[in-house]
């Protein structure tokens, strides 16, 4: 009597937690429907109603309008290039599905919320009174790069899972360990030199290297409030 042959089973070639890939439709959906559904007007509508205008919270009493706070969530979905959400989605499904597979995908969209808005924010600190729209979902994925760090880029070893391993590293020892220190030091160099000298994908409305840094500071300070523990 014979029996089947038994092949091993085979690893994912993507292995994307649901929410990142949540985030991903509704980027590549929002950046649709604005290239090639809306209008020229339209879109500049859109992009008045729900990008992130500093001008508007310093200006026009956007603290006090639930309309202006949701921008501070709803610019994160938004591109201004095909360059600038392909770059950005490649980082998320980097550093976003180790992330989401640890925290869980609750956690994970209250995390996304959190550093959007603290990148906006730093941004705003720093240009109250500016008119121009931003976009981009790269303060947030910032966030999941700070939070990464913490993590000292653990990832498991078990099969058919992504997410971070081990206890979240305090920061200071976080900040001796030698490949986060390199991380660290590459990453803010490399985006302020980028903010200051180079162009960055899309038209005006650009998501600046502040914003960056906001949504990264809050992901590596503040990652052990997301956290569930490893659950391996």
């Amino acid at each position: 009597m014979s029996t089947p042959d038994q092949s091993p089973a085979r690893e994912p070639i993507f292995n994307i937690p649901g929410v990142i890939l949540a985030i991903f439709a509704i980027c590549a959906a929002v950046f649709l429907v604005e290239n090639y559904v809306l209008t020229e007007a339209q879109d500049n509508n859109f992009l008045l109603d729900y990008a992130f205008i500093p001008a508007r919270f310093s200006q026009f009493g956007g603290f006090h309008s639930p309309a202006a706070w949701l921008t501070t969530i709803t610019y994160s979905f938004m591109h201004g290039s095909f360059a600038h959400i392909a770059l950005n989605m490649v980082w998320l499904a980097a550093f976003g599905s180790p992330l989401a597979a640890r925290i869980g995908p609750l956690r994970t969209s209250l995390f996304w919320i959190v550093t959007a808005v603290a990148a906006v924010m730093m941004h705003f600190a720093i240009y109250p009174a500016s008119p121009i729209p931003l976009v981009g979902a790269s303060g947030a994925i910032s966030g999941m790069m700070g939070a990464a760090a913490r993590f000292g880029f653990r990832r498991s070893t078990q099969r058919n899972s992504a997410a971070f391993t081990g206890p979240i590293l305090p920061i200071a020892v976080a900040l001796r360990t030698r490949t986060v220190l390199v991380f660290v030091a590459v990453w803010f160099i490399t985006n302020i030199g980028t903010g200051l000298f180079a162009v960055v994908p899309g038209d005006a409305a650009t998501i600046a290297w502040e914003a960056h840094i906001g949504g990264f500071l809050i992901g590596f300070l503040g990652i052990a409030l997301f956290d569930r523990g490893d659950r391996r």
